[in-house]
C-alpha cells in the first residue's frame, strides 16, 4: 500500500534533501536503452556497454551515493517513489529461460532519502509531494537488468520513481527538471527505456545494424534533438504522426528519456553509444551527459 508524503513548504523541503543528501560534485546522467530482458546475462555488445560504462563511473573521484531510476515498467497514478530498506528484486516478464528469473539484485533502497526528494519534489498536475510506496513494487527489470551489469557488487542504494502515463508529456519533463537538483547530491539519475520500441513488429533474426524505416527515422529525429540541446522538443513526439505511431504504439518506454533530457541543461553535450537496434523494431541508443 502506498502512502502519501506531505507537502512541506520548499524551504524545509531543501533542508530535508540537503540532511540527507550532502553536496557533492555534479553526477552524470545516463539515458540507457535496455531491450530484451535476456540482455541482462547474455554476452552481447549491449551488455558489455553497460558493464564498460560501470567501470567508467566506477573510475570517476566521487562514487554516486545513490541511483535514482526510472524505469518503463513502473506506471502508477500520480507519481511515487520506492521507500522499502530492501526492495525486491521484480521479475515482471514471461516465457524467459529460467536462468533469467533467477537473477536477484540486492541492492538496498533507503526510506530516508526517498522521503528527503519526496519532500523536494513536487508532482507537477497537483503540486504535491512525490508519494512513498513502503511494500509493493521494488527494482523490477527495466532497473536492475542495466544496474546489475554496471554495478555488480549492488551496494548502492537504488530508489525508482513512477511514472503517471495519464499525465502529457511535458510534465514528465517538468519531473525531470526537478530531479536536476539531485546530481549535485551524489545522485546518479538514470532512465531506463528505449527510443524506439514496438514489439508487435520485431525480427528476431534482424541484425544489429537493420532497422525498419520508420524506426531508423524516429531514432535520427531524436538523436538530433539531443545532439542539437533542443531538449523540450522532446516532448512533442507524437507531432511526427504515424512514424511516432509505429514507434511508440504505446510510450511507456519513451516517457524516461524526458526525466533525463529534463535533468540536463541546454548546454551539456551528450555522448551516445549502442546505437544500434535490436529486432528491427528496439532502439538500442543510450545517451551519457557528463
Amino acid at each position: 500500500m502506498s502512502t502519501s508524503a506531505s507537502a512541506p513548504s520548499s524551504a524545509a523541503g531543501l533542508a530535508d534533501l540537503a540532511a540527507a543528501l550532502p553536496a557533492t560534485e555534479r553526477m552524470p546522467v545516463l539515458f540507457l536503452g535496455h531491450g530484451s530482458p535476456m540482455n541482462a546475462i547474455e554476452d552481447n555488445t549491449w551488455r558489455r556497454s553497460w558493464q564498460a560504462l560501470g567501470q567508467e563511473l566506477r573510475a570517476r573521484g566521487t562514487q554516486p551515493s545513490l541511483i535514482l531510476c526510472i524505469s518503463a515498467h513502473w506506471l502508477t497514478p500520480g507519481w511515487q517513489l520506492t521507500a522499502m530498506s530492501q526492495p525486491p528484486t521484480i521479475h515482471d516478464f514471461g516465457g524467459f529461460p529460467q536462468a533469467l528469473f533467477d537473477q536477484q539484485y540486492p541492492a538496498p533502497g533507503s526510506p530516508t532519502m526517498a522521503r528527503a526528494i519526496s519532500a523536494a519534489v513536487r508532482q507537477p498536475d497537483s503540486g504535491r509531494a512525490l508519494d512513498l510506496d513502503e511494500r509493493e513494487w521494488g527494482l523490477d527489470h527495466g532497473t536492475w537488468s542495466v544496474l546489475k551489469p554496471m554495478f555488480p557488487e549492488a551496494k548502492i542504494p537504488v530508489i525508482q520513481l513512477s511514472m503517471d502515463y495519464r499525465r502529457p508529456a511535458a510534465e514528465h519533463f517538468a519531473v525531470g527538471r526537478q530531479l536536476a537538483q539531485l546530481r549535485e547530491r551524489g545522485v546518479l539519475i538514470v532512465g531506463s527505456g528505449n527510443i524506439v520500441h514496438n514489439l508487435r513488429t520485431m525480427r528476431r533474426d534482424a541484425a544489429d545494424n537493420q532497422a525498419y524505416e520508420w524506426a531508423i527515422e524516429f531514432d535520427r529525429i531524436t538523436a538530433e534533438h539531443l545532439a542539437q540541446g533542443r531538449l523540450e522538443a522532446l516532448n512533442d513526439f507524437q507531432q511526427l504522426g504515424a512514424v511516432a505511431q509505429m514507434a511508440h504504439p504505446s510510450w511507456e518506454h519513451y516517457l524516461p528519456l524526458l526525466y533525463t533530457a529534463g535533468a540536463v541543461t541546454d548546454k551539456e553535450e551528450p555522448r551516445f553509444f549502442n546505437d544500434g537496434f535490436q529486432g528491427a523494431s528496439i532502439s538500442m541508443r543510450s545517451v551519457v551527459w557528463s
